[in-house]
């Protein structure tokens, strides 16, 4: 270790970026997990042979990337869930850093296994915008993966906004490449090149032609297609066409019931009556109905879900008597996601935190309070919410809340909100 630098675990790669400094959080982009986990190792061996204990923060279902056997006593295991969703995973690794305090080295599971919790690019940017700042704030060092080719373009945008440094990590015919996207505050003159890494060697690519034969073998031109949209709308366009292919009774179909059952504890929730009721009646096409209505990511509340569920119970009574006639259904949804992303997007993360605490649970409250009145939305949410506001025109609109914690199956708690 030099003073205020801190190594990598590779001599070489050290010399490239010119060294971690505290603070530094360390993103890289791969194509496997082995990939991830022969460099982080590195970087455990390092922290070992200086005594260093590294905080491992184990949430994924892939296998482990820090290797806990050959450092027992200076690898430390955290296991925050994640299947809890956001809020809940965000709050246990806060208090988790917050513990364990200052200095801390930490390498992170990849990030992109949270897709397949919470099916969100949006929600796992905003995971990443409030963990990145507090860690800088402690001046720790922490180590985070992305699957290649996973996450949407304006997700990886805020990421690389956010962390210290962008590495991304490539494997071609069983040779290993390294090339720095970011590099915060620091600067060589072969920098940003893409360098070849063969074991303990870094050796820069200079060769325009030699780099534009590796950067055209990475990415396919769908991959840079299926990229422009969140993981969210490409699950939902993924039901349309499943639902075009089963046209007869897609709820017959296997493939077609397993997007269904997870669409709909993603809009509605699979927990509870409220769970069972939207199975029974809800078919695929209703739940991509909604979604082409949602602004936003996550679920749409109970008050809604009341709402469209009674809609639908009702239909066989309208189709049976030709005398009623229903009015069409007209209503937008805004998802849940929408409130953390406003608050992630206007800074306030850390109030939130202290607001659930029991020491700030009443002290923050006013604060925050007045804090959510004067806020604004990312300008893309804004430009959705524009496009709302278009297709209603002149037309009167009534605007409902449908929290979470409301109006679930024989627990109306109304008025509570």
């Amino acid at each position: 270790m030099m003073s205020g630098r801190i190594s990598t675990g590779h001599h070489e790669l050290d010399t490239v970026i010119d060294y971690l400094r505290p603070g530094d959080n360390v993103v890289w982009q791969i194509d496997t997990i082995e990939q991830y986990r022969q460099y982080a190792n590195r970087f455990v061996d390092y922290a070992a042979e200086n005594g260093h204990t590294v905080h491992y923060i184990r949430f994924g279902s892939h296998s482990p990337v820090a290797d806990t056997d050959r450092h027992p006593k200076l690898v430390e295991v955290h296991t925050p869930d994640s299947e809890a969703g956001f809020e809940s995973f965000a709050s246990e690794l806060h208090q988790i850093i917050s513990t364990i305090g200052r200095d801390a080295w930490y390498v992170f599971d990849c990030l992109s296994d949270l897709l397949e919790r919470w099916s969100s690019d949006l929600m796992l940017g905003n995971f990443f915008r409030i963990t990145c700042p507090y860690l800088y704030e402690l001046d720790t060092i922490a180590w985070f993966s992305l699957m290649r080719g996973q996450h949407s373009y304006a997700t990886i945008a805020r990421i690389r906004e956010t962390t210290q440094l962008l590495l991304d990590l490539y494997r071609i015919e069983q040779t290993d490449y390294i090339h720095p996207l970011k590099v915060w505050q620091r600067y060589s003159p072969t920098m940003f090149l893409p360098h070849r890494l063969d074991g303990d060697k870094c050796r820069p690519i200079s060769s325009s032609a030699d780099a534009a034969v590796l950067f055209s073998s990475v990415q396919t031109r769908q991959q840079q297609a299926e990229r422009q949209i969140d993981f969210w709308d490409r699950l939902f366009l993924t039901a349309e066409q499943a639902a075009d292919l089963c046209q007869d009774k897609p709820e017959e179909d296997p493939y077609c019931h397993r997007i269904f059952v997870r669409l709909c504890g993603l809009l509605i929730g699979d927990e509870g009556r409220i769970g069972e009721l939207a199975q029974h009646w809800f078919n695929l096409s209703d739940l991509i109905e909604i979604s082409r209505r949602q602004i936003g990511t996550g679920k749409i509340g109970g008050k809604a879900v009341g709402m469209l569920l009674s809609r639908k119970i009702t239909e066989e009574v309208f189709l049976s008597q030709k005398s009623i006639q229903a009015e069409p259904h007209d209503s937008f949804f805004l998802g849940s996601d929408l409130f953390y992303t406003y608050i992630v997007h206007n800074g306030w993360w850390k109030l939130r935190m202290q607001q659930k605490s029991t020491s700030g649970y009443f002290n923050s409250a006013e604060k925050l309070r007045d804090h959510l009145r004067n806020g604004e939305f990312p300008a893309a949410i804004r430009e959705k919410f524009q496009q709302m506001l278009e297709y209603f025109g002149q037309s009167p609109i009534i605007v409902r809340s449908s929290s979470l914690l409301e109006d679930e199956f024989g627990n109306a708690f109304a008025g509570k909100y």
